[in-house]
């Protein structure tokens, strides 16, 4: 489960990367008011009323959506209090899913008493 929304989650950041960093350009052929052809990549196509007349009933718009061009970040942009949280909890994260759990021994300082008969030999009494 942990692993799949993983995935996902870095899916869906690769996407948010890709569209904050494309520029998208969005053109409309309007014709008479109405919106007749949108296209985000390539120019919109006509209607076929487009004469040869002083004043035209279709216009053509367009628009452009800048993308970000600088995604460099310097480790040296950030204060000394940005510096030391990022620090501390990559520290702390890396720490967080370690298995370090020892086993609890309440007898591990205790010596074993001193055998001075063997109880299975002396009343002979074995397990099958």
């Amino acid at each position: 489960m942990k692993q799949v929304f993983h995935q996902i989650m870095s899916s869906v950041m690769a996407l948010l990367v890709l569209a904050s960093t494309v520029s998208w350009t969005v053109d409309k052929h309007i014709c008479m008011g109405k919106v007749q052809d949108i296209s985000f990549f390539a120019h919109a196509d006509d209607c076929g009323m487009d004469m040869e007349m002083e004043k035209s009933c279709c216009d053509d718009e367009s628009f452009t959506v800048q993308g970000q061009d600088d995604l460099k970040i310097s480790f040296d942009d950030f204060s000394v209090g940005q510096q030391l949280f990022l620090v501390s909890f990559v520290h702390s994260y890396f720490y967080l899913f370690e298995n370090n759990v020892e086993e609890v021994s309440a007898f591990r300082d205790y010596a074993p008493p001193p055998l001075i008969q063997d109880v299975q030999v002396l009343h002979q009494t074995f397990l099958i």
